[in-house]
This record gives C-alpha cells, structure tokens and sequence, in this order.
C-alpha cells in the first residue's frame, strides 16, 4: 500500500478525525433545563464558590489539549500550524482510543514563547493536563518549564519525555537480550533536539553513566561556545570523556545507538565499528538513520525503528495516552520523572522474558493491555510521589 496516497484520499472523505458527541440527551423540556438554563445555574456557582469543583461538575478532569506551533511537525519541519492539524487530531484520535481521554487539537499561530506559554496559560482552566507537540527546540524547553512552574495541572512534552520513556522501554528489554547492564553501556545519540536531549538526561536517571550526544557538526562537548543554551546545558552532564570529532567517532566501541535524526547519516561501517552485540534504535522517519537490513548485517544484535512497517517500532503512542490516563485518574498536580520512569517499566514489563527476541521487544501500539497497564503504573508512582490529589 502506498500509505501517503492512501492517507491523503481517506483524509478527503473523513473531513478530520475527531468530532465532538454529547453525553447528554436534551429531547425534552425537563432535560434541556438541566443540561443548560435554569439548572445549570446551580453547577455554575457551586464552581464559583470552589474552582476545583470544576474537575467534578464537568468533562475538565478528562480532557486535554494537544498543542502546536506548527514549527517542528513529525519529520516534515516548520509547516505551520494549519498544516500540523492532521497530526493532531490523529494524536488526539489515538488518546481517546488507547486512553479514553478527551482530546483537542489547538494550533497556536504563533512562534514567541511568551505569546505561545500565555495562551496556554490564560486556556488552561478549561483542561486537566497540557500536551505539547511539535514545537521546535529550544523554544520547546522555555515553553515546558515555564509552563511546568505556573500550572497546577500536569504539563508534557512528548516530543521530548514520550521519545524518552519508550526509548528506555526499549532499551531496557534490548538488554535483556545482549546480557548487558545499563551501569556499563556507552551510548550514543544523534540528533540534539528536544528529543535527543531529553533521552539522554532520562538514561542518565536509569544509571546509565556514558552518553555521548551528537548534532550534525558532530560531538557535542562541555565548553564550546556555539552551543545554544539547551545543548550547554546538557553538555555539563554527558561526554565526561570531552570526546571530540563527528559521529562515526563517537560511535566506536558503543554499545547503544539512538537515532533521532536525519535519514542515512549511519553508514555499516559505523555500526561495524560498534562494541559486540550493538543495540541500534533508529528512529528518523520516514527514512531512518540506516536501513533495519543493513545495520543488522553489519552486526547489530538488535535493531528498533520508528516505522510501524518494521519490528521494534519505538512509537510514543505506547506511553501518552496510558500516561495521561494514569494521571488525570488520580488529579496529579504534574508528570515528574519518576511516573515517566514507572511509564517505561510498564511497557518494558509487556513483553514476558518468554516472548523476548531481538524482533519483538515491544508491545505492539494497538495492545491496550500495555496501555492500562502504564496507567496503572503511572497513577501509583503520582501517588508514592505525592502529586496526587485522589
């Protein structure tokens, strides 16, 4: 199937991927009075005299809204927020499919932080939690924390902490296979934006003590004074070695490879330069860092994707809409490292040491067993954490 084609026609006869559908009937005087005026009057004040009221009286507990700036939308780039709109209604789809969250796209025509951080803010009290999409790094990261530091609902990034926790998932059963522990790994990562930075902070979380970052000028390293803030930021924690020099250096004697960058930027030679029994996750899409095939032929014991078209597909699908649910479910007051952590080992602990082969070592995206099982997860590490409220 040639699935752009295909897309394209269905997107034709859908006209969007989402709709509203009203959980009340008003077929009657006597229903139209209590869904809307004089009745609803009384709900109305009971939310005046106690706002948190709000997240019992009406759908804010369970909704959410998928926001862009259009600036950074899959692999395609800066398209705008008109033109990013068919990737949020299919978010929004998959939340409601794989969560039971209520979702709705927002395209934000805007690319300053502070305009994009107070329509957020000034929308927030309609939501439950804020989920940020396809907004270009660094921007992205101002936009988070500042976000983070002035809403009392959860706030998540998924192009930065979505990446990250399904990575880990990822890397955790891969190493299952090559009988390695993530203590002596060195990986590597190619790509320095939102979500090559926040996989590499997050491994560092699961212990792993060597991480070696790459941009497309090469290795990136405490110091250098081209680096915008996020990437000095991240350099003071990686590449403790202060190793110097491109990509294909920093892959020599690696035992990790993760890809979230540019297609063909990884070469067999590469890979061949790797430590025995190399994990290489390549993630770019549509056209990865290095064909599935060929890392594989040039040793690769484990190789995951980012295409639904090959095994291993390491998709953020498998962590928001459990993480969401998880937290909407227990009112947290944010989404710390800890949930996204208890995400990760959810998804990881979905695939049984039974099951485990280097061409399936995650669950499937459309498995809703591993999706209420990172709720479940992630509800109790709120909880433990003490960001619940319920």
């Amino acid at each position: 199937m040639n699935y752009r084609e295909e897309s394209l026609k269905l997107h034709g006869q859908w006209k969007g991927k989402i709709e509203v559908v009203s959980r009340v009937e008003v077929d009657s005087r006597e229903k139209l009075s209590l869904a809307y005026t004089p009745g609803v009057a009384e709900p109305c004040m009971a939310i005046h005299a106690d706002i948190e009221k709000s997240f019992e009286l009406t759908r804010r507990w369970n909704t959410v809204p998928v926001i862009t700036d259009g600036t950074a939308v899959l692999g395609l780039g800066d398209i705008g927020p008109e033109a990013g709109m068919p990737v949020m209604e299919g978010k929004c789809a998959l939340f409601k499919a794989f969560g039971d969250v209520d979702a709705i796209p927002l395209c934000i025509r805007s690319k300053d932080a502070d305009e994009i951080v107070r329509t957020i803010e000034l929308l927030a009290g309609s939501f439950g939690g804020i989920n940020l999409e396809d907004i270009s790094a660094p921007r992205c990261f101002e936009i988070e924390r500042r976000l983070k530091e002035d809403l009392d609902i959860p706030v998540f990034h998924d192009d930065q902490h979505g990446t990250a926790v399904v990575t880990a998932a990822a890397l955790i059963n891969a190493l299952k296979l090559v009988g390695k522990k993530m203590e002596d790994l060195a990986v590597v990562i190619n790509g320095a934006g939102a979500a090559g930075i926040a996989i590499a902070k997050f491994l560092l979380s699961f212990g792993v003590k060597e991480i070696t970052l790459c941009d497309s000028k090469g290795i990136i390293c405490e110091g250098d004074e081209t680096l915008n803030a996020a990437k000095a930021e991240v350099a003071k924690v990686t590449n403790r070695r202060h190793l110097k020099g491109k990509l294909a250096d920093a892959m020599k004697g690696a035992d990790v490879f993760v890809g979230v960058s540019v297609a063909n930027c990884v070469t067999k030679d590469m890979v061949r330069s790797m430590a025995d029994k190399a994990i290489v996750f390549t993630c770019a899409n549509p056209v990865p860092e290095i064909a599935r095939e060929d890392a594989i032929a040039a040793g690769a014991a484990v190789v995951g994707t980012g295409s639904s078209e090959k095994p291993n597909q390491i998709n953020n699908v498998l962590v928001f809409p459990g993480l969401f649910r998880g937290a909407l479910d227990v009112r947290a007051k944010d989404i710390n490292a800890e949930m996204m952590k208890a995400a990760s080992a959810a998804i990881a602990s979905c695939v049984s040491d039974e099951e485990l082969t280097p061409d399936y070592i995650l669950p499937y995206a459309y498995n809703k067993d591993a999706h209420r099982a990172v709720a479940a997860a992630v509800a109790e590490a709120a909880r433990k954490t003490g960001v619940a409220r319920k």
